[in-house]
């Protein structure tokens, strides 16, 4: 509760220093308007842009890799970007040891054979719309 008094206290402190410094209501005026929207569209195109080839389409799968096994240890991890390129880590944990196993993925689909719960990961980090 305390840090909402204060942000909300910060706030208004900005609003009335800028009003008093002369802020966008005293300033360039209406005319400078569309030249920065034009601005700020063409920055954000940029930023789609760049964003296009992040991996942030991601979706874990854990399971029993192994019937005697319980507690879904081992795992699938699906990272991919806009396009669906990206990787799928697996992970399948045994009693003795682990393996890990990392396949690249190009438009949604991979060269390599993959696993059920690969195939299951890249569908749910697939974006819907």
């Amino acid at each position: 509760m305390l840090a909402l008094v204060v942000a909300v206290a910060a706030l208004l402190v900005a609003l009335l220093a800028g009003r008093r410094a002369g802020g966008p209501r005293s300033g360039a005026g209406i005319d400078s308007v569309p030249e920065d929207v034009h601005g700020l569209r063409q920055e954000v195109a940029a930023l789609r842009a760049e964003a296009g080839d992040a991996l942030r389409h991601l979706a874990v799968v854990r399971y029993d890799a192994f019937g005697d096994m319980g507690g879904h240890l081992s795992w699938t991890l699906a990272l991919l970007d806009d396009g669906g390129d990206g990787v799928v880590l697996t992970s399948i944990h045994g009693r003795s040891e682990a393996r890990t196993y990392a396949k690249s993925v190009h438009e949604w689909r991979s060269d390599q054979q993959l696993s059920p719960e690969e195939l299951e990961a890249i569908e749910h980090a697939r974006p819907r719309g």
